[in-house]
């Protein structure tokens, strides 16, 4: 194409240092591209707005207050091997009871529940009935300890009592902790416009809170 022609324009490219020629027709393309280019960084800004980088941060913040609870119910399965050795010493007629919280933390131990299964309803049930039955299965046994003046007494039982009732108050706080944390989320994945959002790129499902039962009102009473 002749270098007076209407239908060019002569470009000059820093990269090369260097004068070169193209059409109209292709500089219009490339200010096409520049344009597309243009729109996508500014609706890739734009997508805090949307609720895009706050619906995956509170969903970390989820899992993170999960991370709490397990660590709690794992810190009291940590002590019941210790703490029925201790009443076993002394309450040689109990077995029964004994062998109930040592098969309930055995079953505790066998349900878990991966972060990747918040939003099942079913494991989620299935979790807090096995750490339910543990703890329905330690107030029994903590009832008995009432009839055994000298296990009450005993330093080391004293002890593991002391623990276990931080440790149930720590579940407790860890629970709570982690169904503000859901319900957080849960809102925030239905409320428009981050409900758009969702739908269209992230896909988020809302995730399974505690559940207040019987079970659970009956915590193990730790004070005498």
């Amino acid at each position: 194409m002749p270098r007076d022609s209407p239908e060019a324009v002569m470009l000059y490219s820093r990269r090369h240092g260097t004068a070169s020629w193209t059409t109209l027709e292709e500089t219009e393309e490339d200010m096409k591209l520049f344009g597309i280019a243009v729109i996508v960084f500014m609706a890739l800004s734009s997508l805090s707005g949307c609720g895009y980088n706050t619906m995956q941060a509170q969903e970390e913040a989820v899992f993170a207050a999960w991370a709490d609870v397990e660590a709690a119910y794992q810190r009291r399965a940590d002590l019941v091997p210790n703490l029925v050795e201790v009443v076993k010493g002394y309450a040689k007629y109990e077995a029964d009871v004994l062998t109930a919280v040592t098969e309930a933390r055995s079953k505790a131990g066998t349900v878990k529940l991966s972060k990747d299964m918040l939003g099942d309803p079913q494991a989620m049930g299935k979790f807090q009935a096995a750490q339910s039955e543990l703890g329905g299965a330690l107030s029994r046994l903590l009832v008995t300890v009432e009839r055994y003046p000298d296990l009450k007494a005993n330093q080391g039982f004293l002890g593991l009592q002391n623990q276990l009732e931080g440790t149930e108050n720590r579940i407790n706080v860890a629970r709570v902790r982690y169904n503000k944390a859901v319900q957080e989320f849960n809102t925030s994945i239905r409320t428009f416009p981050n409900s758009l959002t969702n739908s269209l790129l992230l896909h988020l499902t809302r995730k399974e809170p505690f559940k207040a039962d019987e079970a659970a009102r009956e915590a193990p009473k730790v004070k005498f």
